[in-house]
């Protein structure tokens, strides 16, 4: 049995300790909008926090969150820097066909938290990892840059 944190909940995890954290998370807790993309770390669109970092859930074995805090897209408006990106993506347009989206806000989410006023290149290093098949990269930057001002960055 694996313990861990999951959006502030303790979750007593039973199944194989080589499953990935993004199958427990959609098919155990119902946890559906961290998104299935390339299943090899490449894409991005699996990104979750694990203890604040950004971490790529499709390539996450269970035994290695024993003990963590992960947290989804879907405990983002809880915080206020989860709700100004949230905000600030709706604002400047940018979600297209949207499946990355919950990935890219994970990412752009970590850079606020460790770094309210980015430059374009640290936006640039952040997020480039996180893929975008729609090309909304300008959107993504304009929102970034959104959000931290309105964080008052």
């Amino acid at each position: 049995m694996i313990s861990l944190s999951v959006n502030g909940k303790t979750v007593e995890y039973t199944g194989a300790t080589d499953t990935p954290l993004l199958w427990a998370l959609r098919d155990e807790l119902g946890l559906t909008g961290t998104k299935f993309g390339c299943g090899a770390a490449i894409c991005g669109a699996c990104t979750v926090h694990v203890d604040g970092r950004p971490r790529r859930a499709c390539s996450t074995p269970m035994k290695s969150v024993e003990g963590k805090s992960v947290t989804t897209i879907e405990a983002m408006t809880g915080t206020p820097i989860g709700k100004a990106v949230q905000a600030a993506w709706l604002r400047n347009d940018v979600p297209q066909c949207g499946y990355c989206q919950s990935g890219q806000i994970m990412s752009a989410v970590a850079l606020l938290a460790k770094n309210q006023k980015p430059t374009d290149d640290d936006i640039d290093q952040a997020m480039r990892r996180n893929l975008c098949r729609c090309g909304t990269y300008n959107q993504i930057r304009a929102a970034i840059k959104d959000a931290a001002a309105a964080l008052g960055a």
